[in-house]
């Protein structure tokens, strides 16, 4: 019965006709389990709007009384739809119906609201669950950590960290796991290191999940040989490495330079019977693109499709980049052309990719033709240009010596709202730096930090080469001595 049911749900676009479906199904002493099956079926299946449409007709329609599982259930579907108001709503009939909320039910509310980006208002669930006496344990916390990593809000979840450490809230392998993925998406692999380590010394066990965060962590920095280090401790501890583990290694190679590395490790996976992923063949071409080996990137995306697989946005947008890289521009129109093709809608990323193919090959007319359609497309369901855009424009204006032109497409960033982050600054003052105008460099540099835009080695190397004195060298490396002292203290744990 379970079985019917969930196909036939899942195959209904029409509440009406499903409720009324539901509606005729013969009362058996079994069916509540049979439709509370379904919802939870559905919810593995990551199938909101069927959830939705099942736990609506239990509490609305139906004669059962839901329980907390159909209440959190659908707390869990619009908060994933970022619904916040219905999820809300749902929160209030539960407390109506005198069903009482557990754990799982405030950590779905927090997940909702960092998902909505809605970081104030996440916050006030744990004040809630304090002045209602309850404690928020590990469940919640991490529930509010994981949504401040996907949110990218870093100095919060060190926040929280900090908070539940204080509280003597009992921290888990999940707990450890999330704080070393928010700092390695910081850029901060030391600092996961140092939780990795804190974990250890408390004699709370890393699991496979654990380890691939810190290999990951590593991995965005290039740090192969770390990495690597990892990557064994994982496996002397009796972990077989999953696909996710064997594709965070084969990352760090690509970052570091080295693509035959990832290509080692992409042949490794598969004679050790570990099959790779439509991720394992992107990490691929992105590691040839990088290296501008572009024919070894064409040819890993063509593996691709080979072996079944379809092609995703991300997987034409890192082969846009390796060809643009190349300056292969009649490639990167092919490419687009497939993309459109496959019946998919360029993106942010594909489009930057070909702005910077039309850049690298000077043909600067092409380029400004296609930002002008983007800005005319920007809230009419077009890709909208993001910082990313601006970045392009204001690099390839720069290197060209437009400094007028490169000045105002800073200046157009500034007025769609658009934050300059480290890549828009350090090619600003790269373009000075070229014609040795160190004054203006110094001046942009100061504009930078009063931003709150933290400058990184990239910044360093090209103030150095605005210097043309001793003097001059004396003083940046005072400021990058500086810069370093800062940065340790930034995430301090």
């Amino acid at each position: 019965m379970a079985q019917d049911i969930l196909e036939f749900v899942q195959k209904g676009t029409d509440v009406a006709k499903v409720w009324e479906s539901l509606d005729n199904i013969p009362r058996a002493h079994d069916l509540w389990d049979d439709i509370v099956n379904v919802a939870v079926q559905l919810r593995l299946n990551r199938q909101w709007e069927p959830i939705i449409t099942v736990c609506e007709w239990i509490l609305y329609r139906s004669s059962f009384r839901p329980d907390i599982i159909c209440y959190n259930l659908l707390i869990d579907a619009y908060g994933r739809k970022r619904e916040l108001s219905k999820a809300e709503s749902i929160y209030m009939a539960l407390l109506e119906a005198n069903c009482v909320p557990t754990e799982d039910t405030y950590a779905l509310l927090l997940r909702a609201y960092c998902n909505a980006g809605q970081l104030h208002r996440a916050e006030g669930v744990i004040s809630e669950m304090q002045e209602n006496g309850i404690p928020p344990s590990a469940t919640v916390y991490n529930a509010y950590l994981d949504g401040l990593l996907k949110a990218r809000c870093t100095e919060k979840a060190v926040e929280v960290y900090q908070r539940m450490k204080k509280e003597r809230c009992r921290t888990n392998t999940e707990t450890y796991t999330l704080m070393i993925n928010v700092y390695g998406k910081a850029k901060q692999p030391m600092s996961s290191l140092k939780v990795f380590s804190e974990m250890k010394a408390i004699g709370c066990k890393p699991n496979i999940c654990t380890y691939t965060a810190l290999v990951n962590a590593f991995a965005r920095e290039g740090l192969c040989e770390k990495a690597e280090e990892v990557f064994e401790e994982m496996q002397q501890a009796g972990h077989e490495p999953d696909v996710y583990a064997y594709n965070a290694l084969m990352e760090a190679y690509s970052r570091a330079g080295f693509p035959q590395g990832a290509s080692e490790i992409f042949s490794l996976m598969e004679h050790m019977g570990c099959e790779p992923d439509r991720a394992s063949y992107n990490i691929l071409v992105d590691a040839y693109g990088r290296a501008g080996l572009h024919q070894e990137a064409e040819a890993a995306f063509q593996e691709l499709k080979l072996v079944g697989m379809r092609p995703t946005m991300k997987s034409h947008m890192l082969l846009l980049s390796a060809h643009a890289k190349a300056g292969n521009v009649s490639r990167c129109e092919e490419v687009m052309a497939q993309l459109h093709k496959s019946g998919l809608r360029p993106d942010t990323f594909a489009l930057n990719a070909m702005l910077n193919a039309y850049g690298r090959a000077g043909r600067l007319d092409d380029m400004e033709r296609l930002v002008a359609a983007m800005e005319r497309l920007d809230g009419g369901g077009g890709a909208a240009p993001d910082i990313g855009t601006y970045n392009v424009l204001v690099n390839v204006y720069g290197r060209a010596g437009y400094l007028d032109r490169m000045e105002a497409a800073f200046g157009a960033a500034a007025a769609r709202g658009l934050a300059a982050d480290v890549v828009t600054w350090t090619s600003r003052i790269s373009a000075y730096a070229r014609k040795k105008e160190y004054g203006r460099c110094l001046e942009i540099f100061e504009e930078m930090v009063d931003a709150g835009c933290y400058p990184d080695a990239g910044t360093a190397k090209v103030l150095l080469a605005a210097c043309s004195d001793e003097r001059q060298v004396e003083q940046v490396t005072a400021i990058v001595r500086s810069m370093h002292k800062h940065a340790k203290m930034l995430f301090k744990l």
